[in-house]
Order: C-alpha cells, then sequence, then structure tokens
C-alpha cells in the first residue's frame, strides 16, 4: 500500500473531525446559549462538514479496502466522522496499525 493511501485518510480525518467539533461548539452557541449569528455559522460549518465527510468516507473506504478490513472495523472507521473527537482517537489506532503495510519510498534515481 501507498504512503500516499495513509495521509490523505489521516488529514480528511483530522478535517471532518475538526468541522465537526466546530458544528457542535455552532448548535450548542445556537440551541444552547441563543448566541446572535450562530445559526449562519452553524449552517456553513454543517455544510462543509457534510461535502467533507463524503470525502473522508471515500478515502477511508479506499484505505479499508486496501488493508483487507473486515467490514465492522470499516463501519466503525466510516462512522468515526460522526462523533465529535472519535475520528482522532480512530485515525491514531489506524495509522499505527498500517504503518507496517506502507510501502517504504523508493530512494529518487533508482
Amino acid at each position: 500500500m501507498k504512503q500516499s493511501v495513509l495521509t490523505r485518510y489521516r488529514a480528511m480525518a483530522y478535517v471532518t473531525g475538526v468541522l465537526l467539533i466546530l458544528l457542535t461548539l455552532g448548535v450548542i452557541a445556537k440551541y444552547v446559549l441563543d448566541v446572535s449569528g450562530a445559526a449562519g455559522f452553524t449552517t456553513a460549518v454543517g455544510i462543509a462538514h457534510g461535502w467533507l465527510y463524503v470525502v473522508y468516507l471515500v478515502f477511508a473506504f479506499d484505505l479499508g479496502t486496501k488493508a483487507k478490513w473486515p467490514m465492522g472495523k470499516l463501519a466503525w472507521v466510516l462512522l468515526a466522522g460522526t462523533i465529535p473527537t472519535a475520528v482522532f482517537f480512530v485515525e491514531r489506532k489506524v495509522s499505527r496499525e498500517i504503518s507496517g503495510l506502507v510501502a517504504a519510498p523508493e530512494p529518487a534515481g533508482a
């Protein structure tokens, strides 16, 4: 497996996780704290998270199929982007497991 498969999964995991935390804070600000302007923020972050979560799903599925994960593990990794902060823990665990499967980059000029 190429390093790029793991790298793009990790990047999207972090982006998805940060946006989900921002979305959660926006929802709390909108509905619990009644902060003005929170509705627009929540809408914008929600749309961004929704679209980028789809990209995360594609990259996570690609990684899972190349790593030959069982369906249960793949489902957990895919759902991690919907639970605030879960994606950070799952990404760390996945990165440790997959690092042994990643092919070492070939030296330049070889």
